[in-house]
């Protein structure tokens, strides 16, 4: 499970007053020199034997129970939750305590809605996602990694985080609410059968027609710690449907195509804003194919993986595309990489992958198109040619909108 950040939980300590924290929950002080006194709710407290010590922000029972700790540890034992739920009740407001007796689990923000669509859930879940990641320093920390680090890549492509506490935020599931909230969201492939979050401990990144209609979500593991048999990379149950990025396609002759969707998001991050991912090596599903061979579509540039398996799947790709009419290139990656590995190790990105772009080698059937040298892609030159420009800088190109 992902920690808290510690920053996080040392400012739930320190900030939130202990003192007012207490009598929240029911529980009268008196001020008795620099501590406060009253009975422990905890054991039955004939003499006031709770000590609230507001210079370090501590309290401690010092009869029957002999219990005390922090300001997580009083919620953690008032309200009978978990360590991770009573840092989400004290994020979101410690007031909300106030009308909550001890023993009494508090509502946190639920963010879905009942008695709505399976769609409209979904669409609710990715916000919470979305909202959850601005505002973890973790999942932050994995996209400055994978150099994703965009607001306006985050914010376009409604990149989330499923840090675990959606559950914390649902009515109790022995209500009917959360019962029926729990089985739609297990109906979609949200929730697992043993009460789990899907994409539990993922980066989230949702699929989405033009009409941003969410019809496929990836999840890639934050951590690598994982446990043996544990999957980096999930999708939702069944298969694949949509296409990533299709709004890209409806206004281009070109499209790069990637062998993964954290390579899709390099690309589009660095400025290359015309790209779309298969699923995978073996992903270039039905749907992803038919956006591809439309009539206005010429060329496609695979950006596969530069191993074996991408070598054979481009070639795949290739044959099934130019046998439509498609003019197919292969983007030369060097050897054992993929798109992200290639920018990250790159000084400049936005010029390492203008010149891969711009070097791409024919693979199609038959005689290569005829195209300006050392230039073949005609809707991606403006890019091509501000990378050059902005060479020196390694900023990165202002694609055209989508």
């Amino acid at each position: 499970m992902p920690r808290t950040p510690e920053d996080v939980i040392n400012r739930l300590k320190t900030d939130v007053s202990l003192v007012r924290l207490v009598e929240d929950t029911g529980t009268k002080l008196t001020r008795q020199g620099k501590d406060y006194l009253g009975h422990c709710p905890f054991h039955d407290d004939k003499t006031p034997s709770l000590v609230v010590t507001p210079a370090n922000n501590l309290w401690h029972c010092l009869g029957a129970c002999n219990m005390g700790g922090s300001t997580i540890d009083w919620v953690m034992k008032s309200q009978g939750v978990s360590f991770k739920h009573a840092v989400e009740i004290l994020k979101q407001d410690p007031s909300s305590l106030a009308a909550n007796p001890v023993k009494t689990v508090p509502k946190l923000d639920n963010p879905i809605s009942e008695d709505v669509d399976n769609q409209a859930v979904m669409q609710q879940v990715i916000r919470y996602y979305h909202t959850t990641l601005l505002a973890s320093a973790e999942a932050q920390e994995y996209l400055a990694k994978r150099g994703l680090d965009d607001k306006a890549l985050i914010d376009t492509f409604k990149l989330g985080y499923a840090n675990r506490t959606l559950g914390l935020r649902l009515p109790q599931k022995n209500r009917k609410a959360g019962e029926h909230i729990r089985k739609q969201l297990q109906n979609i492939g949200l929730y697992r059968t043993t009460g789990r979050e899907h994409f539990a401990g993922s980066l989230v990144i949702p699929v989405m027609d033009e009409n941003d209609v969410i019809t496929e979500i990836y999840g890639r593991k934050l951590l690598g710690n994982l446990r043996k048999g544990t999957p980096s990379h999930t999708y939702l149950p069944g298969a694949h449907a949509g296409v990533f990025n299709s709004k890209a396609l409806k206004h281009t002759e070109e499209i790069i195509l990637c062998e993964a969707l954290i390579d899709a998001l390099t690309f589009w991050r660095h400025g290359f804003h015309y790209v779309t991912s298969s699923y995978g090596v073996n992903g270039l599903t039905d749907d992803i194919f038919k956006a591809l061979i439309q009539p206005h579509i010429k060329r496609v540039l695979i950006a596969y993986d530069r191993d074996a398996a991408g070598d054979k799947a481009a070639n795949t790709a290739a044959k099934r595309l130019t046998e439509h009419g498609i003019d197919c290139f292969r983007i030369q990656l060097p050897q054992g990489m993929d798109v992200n590995d290639y920018a990250l190790q790159a000084t400049m990105p936005v010029k390492a992958l203008g010149l891969i772009v711009r070097k791409a080698q024919w693979i199609g059937n038959g005689k290569a198109p005829s195209l300006p040298a050392g230039q073949p892609l005609p809707s991606l030159a403006a890019g091509v040619a501000l990378v050059d420009a902005n060479a020196k800088t390694g900023s990165a190109p202002k694609a055209p909108d989508t």
